[in-house]
């Protein structure tokens, strides 16, 4: 495993949070819950001890892609990027041409997509369609109800809110 996994300054410090949390806390409480659950005997019929094991397997897990997560991430503040073109970070504003409207997106990594407000993953089929694009290109992104087109307005670098 040797990709990168590009995520903003925010995105990172949320992710060692996380990592922090679960190693001085989540797990110590799981620890107790075991062991509580433990002394009320028998285990193979005992649903508080089978899933506070349970507990256990999800927080390693989720652990283990914290820390590799963390351990590979290329941290990019977007408001120091000076690119006209858009690449990661960007915040970009297109024009529907089938209907004249604009839209806003913020392409970030995928453990901070949320497509509610606007952040898209760089992997993400449109995304990956205006990578490389400039202010007054087309961006024409193909979709299972057909090809869908885009004018780039504008391409902005700044905070990812």
């Amino acid at each position: 495993m040797t990709d990168k996994f590009p995520m903003t300054p925010a995105c990172f410090d949320r992710l060692k949070h996380e990592l922090k949390q679960i190693k001085e806390h989540d797990r110590a409480e799981n620890v107790r819950d075991i062991e509580v659950a433990r002394d009320h005997g028998d285990l193979r019929e005992n649903a508080e001890y089978h899933a506070a094991k349970e507990r256990q397997a999800l927080l390693d897990g989720r652990m283990r892609y914290l820390e590799a997560r963390i351990g590979f991430a290329q941290v990019i503040d977007p408001a120091t990027v000076k690119e006209a073109k858009i690449t990661f970070g960007a915040t970009v504003t297109l024009n529907d041409v089938d209907n004249d409207t604009e839209v806003v997106y913020h392409i970030v990594g995928e453990d901070e997509s949320d497509a509610t407000s606007g952040k898209i993953s760089i992997s993400a089929p449109i995304a990956r369609a205006m990578l490389g694009k400039k202010k007054g290109d087309d961006v024409i992104v193909k979709l299972p109800k057909g090809d869908r087109e885009y004018e780039v307005v504008r391409v902005e670098y700044k905070a990812i809110p």
